[in-house]
């Protein structure tokens, strides 16, 4: 039994761009239960804020 792909590309560039996409996609867009149902940017970004501030208030 062969392996079927969900998508083949024609070039090395079709295929970074369509990576690139997906990371785009799963990273910023994508709701996450593990995360309240936001997405790992949203989160990350958050957490990166609330910790900036509060290194100033120490």
């Amino acid at each position: 039994m062969g392996v079927g792909y969900l998508h083949t590309w024609d070039t090395g560039s079709q295929a970074k761009a369509a990576t690139g996409a997906w990371v785009t996609f799963y990273n910023h867009r994508r709701s996450h239960t593990a995360h309240g149902g936001l997405p790992p940017a949203v989160v990350y970004f958050n957490r990166t804020e609330t910790d900036r501030q509060a290194q100033a208030i120490a």
